[in-house]
């Protein structure tokens, strides 16, 4: 008789032959015939049931179903309770607040990535198209567009070939805020600092951007003047809106970068997504107003209810200034959904808003909120 009698435990090589495939079915790795087999053996040997109880329990731990991801606002609990024992050794202003978040964030994802991460295309939607670089190249276009920042802290500017360009005056100079602008002239910056950069190691790449990060933000701690002018090319707003303007950018093309190596990114913390939309519905009305079919002096407004983290309510004029006149309209959606809007990471036509009255101007603010993206 060449089999085991039924209801016999095998003893010897056969019971210690089976009991070796325990490890491999406790991970569900055996093959067929040989799970059936063991099966049958464990329901007349109490010994190996056991240990094969004990190892399927410690397989669970194992299981790549369960997140290993910190929950939710763990970072931002971490950080906060380190800076209430030990406060930051050069605080920064409120307004360059989003943007050291948001540049430690990126950092954090770039020291994960790995040799062949470094080599995927990410994807950088706008309103005039879709960038496709990798992530080296996505920093040497966010180092580029930082680089506007510099000469208003009288930093470097990383881009090669750039003239020193005078500090903007703080007096007699119009100060108004960024709208799409002329993204010919960031991409030939981002351009020309990729070609700078070519034939760098992507760590070498990540340096040259934090480095430069660093030293805006510690400028900025120093006692840099929220007002002082930046020159974009296009559009001179004040430091403090050019600061969320980087902290903006640097979110959303973390957030493209990390979609294209599948890693985990968290959204801005609440009061810094608050700042984010603050910055865009501050754009929106001169934007607005460049746009045909405006009616000048129409005075039309609509009021925009953000809901989740960022809640608040802005008045938006449609046809020039606020002259304190009734709402014709009014727009509800989610804080994060207004930011990828505004970053034309959403279609206006998909997005799911709360109209009331006007719906011509809904429609018209919803497609024009993605023009204030740019690459």
């Amino acid at each position: 008789m060449t089999g085991t009698e039924p209801g016999r435990v095998p003893d010897g090589p056969a019971h210690e032959e089976l009991r070796s495939l325990l490890g491999a079915w406790a991970l569900d790795a055996c093959p067929r015939r040989e799970a059936a087999e063991l099966s049958r053996h464990l329901e007349r040997c109490p010994d190996c049931a056991a240990e094969a109880g004990r190892l399927r329990e410690a397989a669970h731990w194992l299981s790549p179903d369960d997140s290993l991801d910190p929950a939710d606002g763990l970072r931002r609990q971490v950080l906060d309770w380190c800076l209430a024992k030990r406060p930051a050794e050069l605080p920064v202003p409120p307004w360059a607040a989003p943007y050291a978040a948001e540049t430690a964030k990126l950092d954090a994802l770039l020291r994960d990535l790995g040799p062949g991460e470094w080599q995927e295309v990410a994807e950088l939607p706008w309103h005039g198209g879709t960038q496709r670089w990798r992530p080296a190249q996505v920093l040497c276009h966010l180092a580029a567009v930082d680089g506007y920042l510099s000469p208003a802290l009288d930093l470097p500017d990383p881009v090669p070939g750039t003239d020193p360009a005078p500090r903007v005056p703080a007096q007699g100079a119009p100060v108004h805020l960024p709208v799409a602008g002329r993204p010919d002239d960031v991409l030939a910056r981002t351009r020309r600092l990729i070609e700078d950069q070519r034939g760098n190691p992507p760590a070498a790449v990540q340096t040259l951007w934090r480095r430069q990060s660093h030293a805006l933000l510690r400028a900025a701690g120093l006692g840099a003047d929220g007002g002082t002018p930046v020159d974009y090319g296009f559009a001179v707003p004040p430091l403090a809106d050019a600061f969320l303007d980087r902290a903006f950018e640097c979110w959303i093309h973390g957030d493209d970068l990390a979609r294209a190596v599948h890693y985990p990114y968290p959204p801005p913390a609440p009061q810094h997504l608050r700042q984010l939309v603050d910055l865009a519905a501050r754009m929106l009305p001169r934007l607005l107003t460049a746009l045909p079919g405006t009616s000048p002096g129409a005075g039309r407004l609509l009021r925009l209810v953000i809901d989740g983290p960022a809640a608040g309510e802005w008045r938006i004029p449609l046809d020039g200034a606020d002259d304190g006149t009734p709402p014709t309209a009014e727009m509800v959606l989610d804080g994060l959904e207004f930011c990828y809007l505004a970053a034309a990471h959403r279609d206006p036509d998909r997005l799911p808003v709360g109209r009331q009255g006007d719906r011509a101007a809904i429609r018209q603010v919803l497609h024009a909120v993605p023009l204030l993206s740019r690459p």
